[in-house]
């Protein structure tokens, strides 16, 4: 969150009711900017029109509310606004963050309750820590399936909602975090009236042991969506005409994914390794994806410097068949203008086989993107970025 800033909470209001003032309470403030000039490019593409552009995008800039409260005993009442806003277009700022409260206990451990980043992004990949590009993150391969002909997010590649989770105390350097939620994929759709109705949950498992200078780690991840079902019925074929039947269905597939991270240091160079494997099933239990993939991240580190790159690679998939797989590249060069500040250059392409289609992270058409930046089944994405960040 940055180096942030520190206050008591509502000092000046309670200091009038001192009976009302909680003990020890606190409020601090961090975020970042972080805003960038792109230039984004589709090779190896037969369609028409343009094949390029130039953009000024945001960078999942925000700003974080973080309260504490000491209420006796060892425990702590703890929250976290995260608020997201975008300097480019003017969107938000609204709580799209991971937002939560919840209690904390040096013995037990911290119970929260809210919308929490699981399972995605796990992987050891710094390219986007300051100033590079978020879009040239890892993740753009190593948390997506093929399904079909786009691509679907695994833990939806950003912050689960529905949320109710332990983290266990730092024994040693090994934390284990436990999460469930009863439906992963938005609001709640259990009570409906519908026969054939399916209740979804999700569960995450993470244990993790971390030295001075290594980590490795595990996350386990399954989730099936709440799903109304389609009954059975009939409808009209606009091909032949002819009045067909019509298999009753359930529309939201199941998730499962499993994740092994690890990196290791010297002095300023870090080197990681990830492997991911993540499956879909349909609804009615068919399997739809079954694809392995897995990433080397480096980064270097001197005074001011700091040079950034990962190689990612995302398989054939199992059930999609062959030519589904894809390769990432990334490179960024960062510079320090000050503790809280630095200047980024990054470089990033993304080589799709024939029937894949995957894209930058975050290139999807939402508020860091444009509405037509989804490359097609075997096109290739390019991105050119300089961009500015600023922490407080």
């Amino acid at each position: 969150m940055g180096r942030g800033l520190r206050v008591t909470a509502l000092a000046g209001v309670l200091a009038a009711f001192p009976a009302l003032a909680p003990a020890q309470s606190s409020l601090r403030i961090g975020g970042f900017f972080k805003v960038g000039l792109e230039n984004i490019r589709i090779g190896n593409t037969a369609r028409a029109g343009n094949t390029s552009e130039n953009r000024v995008t945001d960078n999942l800039s925000r700003i974080v509310f973080n309260i504490t409260e000491d209420v006796g005993n060892g425990l702590q009442a703890v929250a976290q606004v995260d608020m997201r806003f975008s300097p480019d277009n003017g969107a938000g700022p609204s709580a799209t963050g991971a937002s939560w409260v919840g209690l904390r206990s040096r013995v037990w451990g911290t119970l929260t309750f809210g919308r929490h980043d699981l399972h995605y992004g796990l992987q050891p990949d710094d390219i986007a820590r300051k100033a590079g590009s978020d879009k040239a993150r890892s993740v753009s391969l190593f948390d997506f399936v093929q399904n079909g002909a786009t691509t679907q997010a695994i833990a939806n590649a950003s912050r689960t909602p529905n949320v109710v989770r332990w983290d266990t105390p730092n024994w040693n350097g090994f934390r284990l975090t436990t999460a469930y939620s009863t439906n992963a994929a938005g609001v709640e759709n259990d009570i409906n009236g519908v026969a054939g109705a399916r209740k979804g949950d999700a569960w995450n498992l993470n244990p993790s042991f971390a030295g001075s200078n290594f980590q490795i780690g595990y996350s386990y991840w399954k989730s099936r969506e709440d799903a109304v079902a389609t009954p059975a019925g009939f409808a009209l074929n606009q091909t032949t005409g002819a009045i067909d039947p019509v298999a009753a269905s359930v529309s939201q597939s199941e998730q499962r994914g499993d994740t092994l991270y690890a990196y290791y240091k010297w002095s300023g160079l870090k080197v990681g390794f990830g492997w991911n494997k993540s499956k879909l099933k349909s609804a009615n239990g068919i399997e739809a994806a079954d694809r392995n993939a897995w990433t080397l991240p480096l980064s270097y580190s001197f005074g001011a410097h700091n040079l950034y790159a990962h190689y990612t690679r995302a398989d054939d998939d199992k059930i999609q068949g062959s030519d589904t797989g894809a390769n990432m590249f990334a490179l960024s060069y960062v510079y320090d203008i000050s503790k809280r500040t630095s200047f980024g250059l990054t470089y990033a392409r993304i080589r799709n086989e024939p029937a894949a289609s995957y894209q930058f992270y975050t290139d999807n058409g939402g508020s860091q993107s444009s509405g037509n930046a989804a490359p097609l089944l075997g096109e290739d994405p390019q991105l050119f970025s300089t961009t500015l960040k600023h922490a407080f």
